[in-house]
């Protein structure tokens, strides 16, 4: 008779290391622990995008990282960084219930609208492209314009949804939406930033649309900014010009060198790519000839590289993020969540449809990024944020019937003294 092989103790240190690993899937069973497809349908085409953007950062800026900071990777390092920050703060974000998000909505486009005040406090605030937009703190930089819009989705949200039995009133409407939004955007006006004030006034009218405020009181509120907008463009000489250069198609050859250079460097860049493209890396527009490759262009250079098919597959990518979007509001009976998540598809889907749009010529230039694929960092983590607040949304079903409370004891006498007269 053979004796049993004996058993073998497993030790303190395994014991603990199983238990950490334990405790580390369980940390991200709950971190992605949505019970919707819409959840993984929006996290997983963000996380894609935000990918595929730092692949084109790091292609479109080598060369003038290099002939910067004598590094082709200092572009994407500092980009790869910023998604690193961004990519959690998203999960921490999709964390949130919905309560947090309506508590913070006074005090977010309050403190945006402090931040971007301190674009004009001289050595704290400076200029780039003609946009005095962005604060400096030593080596850090940041856009809090960006910043103002997450705060401006939200806190439209939460007004609208208070005030959503008086909104067939244009004073209700207009108070307190129209001073408020008027000085957030403002303050951005007022740093030259064109281009970032018409995606915010996307946002507001958008809002405005999915809290199903008549389309009558929408179509005044367009045509009053839009005859604001002329008269704010016609302040300015070089933005005329720009104007006027691309009325008339970048055809005088004297708004060649000056106004339509970046329109029709893109359009070169694009037509050089085919359908095919030229190859990861093998663009020539990037070689200091096209202004902003890896920001505001970086469109012109997936074009020139990934040719016809990658350009496409970038514009499926963003339908598909509408999609989800479109999906989370129909999922939804709260005012609320529909504003937010109808302001953060306006904001991403139609600042990205902007940029394809000034890209291709069929806009004018109008200096605002690719959302999640072009370079810059505070516009990335913005972003990702607004994301962020969305999936907290889709996390779970908003329809799941809740736990029906236990019967008591009189109930459950009842529901015996029911069954047995039934068997007799």
């Amino acid at each position: 008779m053979t004796n049993p092989a004996p058993r073998t103790r497993k030790t303190s240190h395994e014991e603990n290391d199983a238990r950490r690993t334990a405790g580390a899937i369980v940390a991200v069973k709950r971190v992605f622990g949505a019970e919707t497809g819409n959840f993984f349908l929006l996290l997983g085409t963000t996380l894609f995008l935000v990918v595929f953007g730092l692949i084109m950062v790091l292609s479109s800026s080598s060369v003038e990282s290099i002939s910067r900071n004598n590094s082709f990777l200092s572009a994407f390092l500092r980009q790869g960084m910023f998604a690193l920050i961004g990519i959690p703060l998203m999960l921490v974000a999709s964390r949130m219930p919905v309560s947090f998000w309506k508590r913070w909505a006074w005090p977010a486009i309050l403190l945006g609208a402090g931040l971007q005040l301190l674009v004009f406090v001289p050595g704290l605030g400076f200029g780039y492209g003609g946009n005095q937009n962005w604060i400096k703190i030593g080596n850090f930089t940041a856009q809090p314009s960006e910043l103002v819009k997450l705060a401006l989705v939200v806190w439209l949200a939460w007004i609208l949804n208070a005030k959503k039995d008086l909104l067939t009133n244009w004073k209700h409407v207009a108070l307190p939406i129209a001073p408020v939004a008027g000085i957030a955007i403002g303050f951005v006006l007022l740093g030259n930033d064109l281009g970032t004030a018409i995606i915010m006034l996307a946002i507001v009218l958008g809002a405005l649309f999915y809290a199903g405020v008549r389309l009558r009181i929408i179509t005044t509120a367009v045509v009053i900014i839009a005859a604001i907008g002329l008269a704010f463009a016609s302040l300015s000489d070089s933005r005329t010009a720009r104007v006027e250069a691309w009325l008339t198609g970048c055809s005088n050859e004297s708004d060649f060198s000056q106004y339509c250079w970046q329109t029709v460097h893109a359009w070169w860049a694009l037509a050089d790519g085919g359908i095919f493209g030229s190859g990861l890396g093998g663009s020539r527009a990037k070689w200091n000839w096209l202004p902003e490759a890896d920001n505001d262009f970086i469109f012109a250079i997936v074009g020139d590289e990934l040719g016809l098919i990658g350009a496409l597959v970038v514009l499926v990518l963003f339908v598909i993020l509408a999609f989800a979007f479109v999906r989370i509001m129909r999922s939804t009976n709260d005012p609320f969540v529909k504003i937010a998540t109808g302001g953060v598809m306006i904001w991403i889907i139609g600042q990205a449809f902007v940029n394809i749009a000034v890209v291709l010529g069929v806009l004018p230039v109008l200096g605002v990024p690719l959302p999640l694929i072009s370079a810059g960092g505070t516009a990335l983590i913005s972003s990702l944020m607004a994301i962020g607040v969305v999936l907290s949304f889709a996390r779970h079903h908003p329809e799941e019937p809740e736990d029906e409370p236990l019967p008591t004891p009189a109930q459950q006498a009842r529901t015996v003294n029911t069954r047995t007269r039934t068997t007799r």
